[in-house]
């Protein structure tokens, strides 16, 4: 093992998954989740439009979480949030950039941000309306959330990162469609979508985001820090439209399983935390419920038979 002066107990440290429980990080997640909202609500205005939403999600960074470059005529612009530095730092493509500290109320947020758009000469506008939660709050109203704590923040980023590679060694292994491992600002996921190129039919009477994002058949899997409805972290997995039999699919870890009322498998997080090697816990996870749910779907077996080079 390389001693990069840390140790091997600090590079165990680093390696470790840390715990990150609901309640007592729920302020700040909370926050964090309409800042996101508010930088994501940029790439909806200002990207070209792309199937199933793709145009939309942030990506998890080595800092943070951004945007990639956003066009803005034929210039471009980023927005990153340092989750290491606690900043939000917007870049231009001919130089100009921005920065903010993390932290202070969703209205106040929303207006540093505009005036750093401002002045980057970026022009745009945005919904204020909150997406995909309940009782939002306009954005230049927003003064119940304003929590951030940078050691919340920086956890948080911790596991986005580790998440980030299990899922892109699993999303390598396909020949067909697939997203990006990306991480949807409305409903505060990290997510990996693969396609067997057919189409489905949205629910009846779905809104417009159901209707963009469910016009095709997919198995999707991926993690969330939990919420008030479902007030723990856990690794999820469904498949679009959910097939007969799905619910009786063996899967792995053992502690993996159907929840009903969710509609999908779970793993919690702090079970496949607690694993002797968290990430073969997941990847076990991603592996049986894609091969459960494409069996039954009528998946061609070959999409997923991919061999590096020798």
């Amino acid at each position: 093992m390389i001693d990069d002066g840390r140790g091997v107990s600090g590079l165990q440290e680093l390696n470790a998954w840390p715990a990150i429980p609901y309640q007592p990080w729920r302020e700040t997640r909370d926050t964090l989740h309409m800042y996101t909202q508010v930088i994501g609500k940029l790439r909806l205005a200002l990207s070209p439009f792309e199937p199933q939403w793709a145009h939309v999600p942030l990506y998890v960074s080595s800092r943070g979480l951004t945007t990639s470059p956003i066009p803005v005529g034929l210039r471009t612009f980023d927005a990153e949030f340092d989750f290491i530095d606690h900043a939000l730092v917007m870049r231009t493509s001919d130089g100009s950039t921005e920065r903010r500290p993390l932290g202070g109320t969703v209205a106040d947020f929303y207006q540093d941000v505009m005036r750093m758009l401002g002045r980057m000469r970026v022009d745009v506008a945005i919904s204020v309306l909150p997406s995909e939660v309940a009782d939002p709050i306009p954005f230049p109203e927003d003064r119940t959330h304003q929590t951030y704590d940078p050691q919340h923040a920086a956890r948080f980023h911790h596991v986005l990162t580790m998440v980030d590679v299990v899922m892109k060694e699993h999303r390598a292994r396909f020949r067909g469609r697939t997203t990006l491992v990306q991480f949807f600002w409305g409903t505060f996921d990290l997510a990996l979508m693969r396609y067997s190129g057919r189409p489905a039919e949205p629910p009846p009477g779905a809104g417009v985001i159901a209707r963009v994002g469910g016009d095709a058949e997919a198995i999707c899997a991926g993690w969330w820090p939990g919420d008030e409805r479902n007030p723990y972290p856990a690794f999820f997995a469904y498949a679009y439209p959910a097939p007969d039999g799905i619910a009786s699919v063996s899967i792995q870890p053992p502690a993996a399983a159907w929840n009903s009322t969710a509609g999908e498998f779970l793993l919690p997080y702090d079970t496949a935390r607690a694993a002797d090697d968290p990430a073969r816990a997941l990847g076990d996870f991603l592996r049986s419920t894609y091969a459960g749910a494409a069996e039954l779907m009528g998946w061609d077996p070959a999409l997923t038979h991919v061999s590096a080079p020798t």
